[in-house]
């Protein structure tokens, strides 16, 4: 995991919460990268490392899904983080794609897409 990597995740989850989120989202959803907890820390940047080697072993091609399936791919890589670091995770912590909020599944593509517009720049 990265600094740098979980830092672009961690800034493209509160520009997606702040694009997407119908009123006024929870004060942790957007806490900035200095009072974000150590395990979400590295949640962010596992999950960013995943998405930077599907990219990878797609050999660009990911470039290819529906914002859905890069959404999809980002909730599912969360999902196995929540699994890692808690025992006993929230269920909203562990909610399948199909009960994810809408403004979830928006930022979760998002995030895909921040992601793979970084990668395209190294």
């Amino acid at each position: 995991m990265t600094t740098e990597g979980a830092r672009i995740f961690r800034e493209a989850w509160i520009d997606g919460v702040r694009r997407h989120f119908p009123g006024e989202p929870k004060p942790g959803y957007v806490t900035p990268w200095d009072g974000t907890p150590e395990w979400e820390r590295a949640a962010a940047g596992a999950v960013y490392a995943q998405v930077r080697q599907f990219l990878e072993v797609s050999d660009g091609h990911a470039a290819r899904l529906t914002r859905e399936q890069k959404g999809r791919f980002v909730a599912t890589c969360w999902t196995a983080q929540m699994y890692r670091h808690f025992a006993d995770p929230k269920p909203g912590y562990v909610a399948d794609w199909p009960q994810l909020p809408q403004w979830q599944r928006e930022t979760d593509a998002d995030i895909f897409e921040a992601i793979e517009t970084v990668e395209a720049a190294v």
